[in-house]
């Protein structure tokens, strides 16, 4: 029985999937606002919270953790000290993901993630 057990694949093998997922994480997190695929936005959404309610917990367990995930120390280290307070009161949809216009070279569907700070 596999009820429930939808996940994107992203047309990638597991590995493939689980490095551009860390890259677009750390770099939402840098950056606050990335454009890209509105499939790859979708799946990044559940990482990127994952990152910020470890941010919130702030122990060092979950620290180790986001570290083992983001690709740059110096955003996970922002995520906890700068963006764990601002997200403080707030129970979850931290990351917005906006339609845009089709990429023009293969007319694929665009979108905007973007921390909702």
């Amino acid at each position: 029985m596999r009820h429930r057990k939808n996940i994107n694949l992203l047309g990638r093998p597991a590995d493939q999937r689980k490095a551009l997922l860390r890259s677009l994480t750390t770099e939402l997190l840098r950056y606050k606002k990335i454009t890209t695929t509105e499939t790859k936005a979708k799946a990044l959404r559940e990482s990127v919270e994952h990152m910020v309610t470890l941010a919130k917990r702030g122990d060092l367990h979950a620290r180790r953790q986001a570290e083992a995930f983001i690709m740059d120390k110096t955003v996970t280290k922002a995520l906890f000290t700068e963006m764990a307070p601002l997200f403080a009161d707030r129970n979850g949809g931290y990351v917005r993901v906006t339609k845009t216009l089709p990429r023009r070279g293969d007319n694929a569907p665009m979108a905007v993630a973007e921390l909702m700070l």
